[in-house]
């Protein structure tokens, strides 16, 4: 029965590197929607397109571990790193919901992936068998053909913060300590990432 499961929030990201702006709408997910968790599902290093501000994909994954600490409300997924390439949000949901019988899996995302969600692979067996838990960006969502039944529209704070700003922030050497989770913020100095 569906609503015996647990509801399980999945945030994809390459979280390069998390900073508060992810951290507030997992907690906003978690806080005041019916989620009981929000795992976060990092992307692995997608091997055609090495980038030399993509920190690889282990390093990214410790990052979100310091950042979400000893809260309980938070996971972190390194599910991805272990599927053939290239993968498809569908293919991790598919394997998520096989691994774990007894949870209802929801897909967090932005109103801009949103957007474009009739590209993704499979979306209508998305749909069919996942909820949506759609944060706005600076894109309307109002009319979109996709809202109904299992697409919510979240209305989660947002800040308007992004990974790239930040490592182009430290590569300047500017300070970034309140964009960022403290322990990200200290190991990202310890390990001179981003430089």
């Amino acid at each position: 029965m569906l609503n015996n499961k647990s509801k399980i929030g999945l945030f994809f990201g390459s979280f390069n590197p998390i900073h508060i702006g992810h951290m507030m709408i997992a907690e906003y997910m978690a806080e005041f929607t019916d989620l009981s968790e929000v795992w976060f599902v990092v992307s692995p290093q997608n091997p055609h397109k090495q980038k030399l501000t993509m920190l690889n994909e282990r390093e990214r994954l410790h990052m979100v571990q310091l950042a979400i600490g000893k809260d309980i409300r938070f996971k972190t997924s390194d599910i991805e790193f272990y599927l053939p390439k290239p993968n498809y949000t569908i293919n991790t949901l598919t394997y998520l919901s096989e691994k774990h019988p007894t949870k209802q899996f929801v897909l967090i995302i932005g109103g801009d992936n949103l957007q474009s969600f009739k590209k993704w692979k499979n979306y209508e067996k998305i749909l069919e068998y996942y909820y949506l838990y759609v944060y706005k960006r600076q894109v309307s969502i109002k009319n979109n053909e996709l809202l109904g039944s299992r697409v919510t529209i979240v209305d989660a704070p947002q800040i308007e913060i992004s990974s790239s700003f930040i490592r182009k922030s430290i590569a300047a050497e500017k300070c970034v300590r309140y964009f960022l989770p403290r322990e990200v913020d200290d190991y990202i100095k310890h390990m001179n990432y981003y430089r």
